[in-house]
């Protein structure tokens, strides 16, 4: 162990007593994490989001839990082949993120799932209720609906001319379809109409700037699944040439250059997936476990990215921002 990794043992067993060195492990957990694009390290911001909230209920990273890591990499038709690695690693539950991964591990194994990032359940199909999901899944919900138009206000707020809004989504996932069509309901209902931009690969982003080159909109709202978060930095640099304000569905997105972003908070999200792998670990079952819903949300702007826009951020949007990346 190098002295990085001592020291941040140390800090959490400091800060979460009782779940480190003050335990002694009676067994150790595997864990499969399913994930739409590449395999998913410690450092991304969900795994170390979920990392911590295991923390915080006893468990540590490679003394009583290990995570079976695999990513579809995109490639739907991957996911029978990687929910089979899986469960012949014998797991003892799976973390599932995204639309896809969570479907084809509803179908493939009767393992324990907890979904996340994987939209609407009941509106997917993926479970019966929120209060009583049946099956063997439980999870995070989506609340795109009530989410769309507040994003709507914030993308107003940074460009008042806004009349038409351009929506990029994976046409390929039914939750991001219907995230879509959230997106289209709300925008309709505030006077904005709606530019829509389905992708199904990465050569589709070309047609779709090509669309908005023809017809340019006011803005971008880029729907956020696996595919079109791997091809965000196309958007920001088409953002950029033409100088559109886009919104995104997570802050992490905006760190990396994005405009601004609305979203449920990344950290609260993985930590309730966290609580929820820790009562199925104790022997609770998913179906009796209701879907929780986010109960926070944070807004975030990049300063760096509007001043190459040319915009000039509101005062009131500028302290309504929980995170300001400068």
């Amino acid at each position: 162990m190098n002295r990085r990794s001592f020291v941040a043992t140390i800090g959490a067993s400091l800060a979460f007593p009782g779940s480190a060195f003050a335990q002694t492990p009676t067994r150790v957990y595997r864990i499969g994490l399913l994930t739409p694009g590449p395999v998913m390290t410690d450092k991304t911001p969900q795994v170390a989001s979920l990392i911590l909230g295991l923390t915080k209920r006893g468990y540590m990273l490679e003394r009583n839990f290990v995570f079976e890591r695999r990513g579809m990499e995109g490639q739907v038709d991957r996911l029978p082949r990687l929910i089979d690695e899986l469960v012949a690693s014998k797991l003892d539950l799976i973390v599932a993120i995204g639309y896809p991964p969570a479907l084809a591990a509803k179908q493939r194994t009767s393992l324990p799932v907890v979904a996340v990032a994987a939209g609407d359940p009941v509106g997917t199909g993926l479970v019966n209720s929120l209060a009583r999901p049946g099956g063997n899944m439980t999870g995070i919900s989506d609340v795109s609906a009530e989410l769309t138009p507040k994003r709507l206000d914030l993308l107003k707020q940074m460009a008042p001319r806004l009349r038409r809004v351009a929506i990029i989504w994976n046409i390929n996932d039914l939750a991001m379809t219907l995230r879509y069509e959230a997106s289209e309901t709300g925008a309709k209902a505030v006077g904005i109409s709606v530019q829509p931009l389905p992708v199904r690969s990465a050569a589709d982003f070309e047609q779709a700037f090509a669309s908005m080159t023809r017809e340019m909109p006011d803005a971008i709202l880029l729907v956020a699944d696996g595919l079109t978060i791997a091809n965000r930095k196309r958007v920001f640099e088409f953002a950029a040439t033409h100088r559109l304000p886009a919104m995104y569905e997570f802050d992490f997105i905006v760190r990396d250059g994005g405009l601004m972003s609305y979203a449920p908070e990344l950290e609260e999200s993985y930590d309730r997936a966290a609580y929820l792998i820790d009562r199925i670990l104790k022997g609770a079952k998913p179906a009796e476990l209701p879907f929780e819903q986010p109960r926070r949300f944070r807004l975030a702007i990049n300063l760096k990215t509007a001043k190459a826009l040319g915009l000039t951020v509101p005062p009131a949007l500028l302290t309504a921002a929980d995170e300001v990346i400068e």
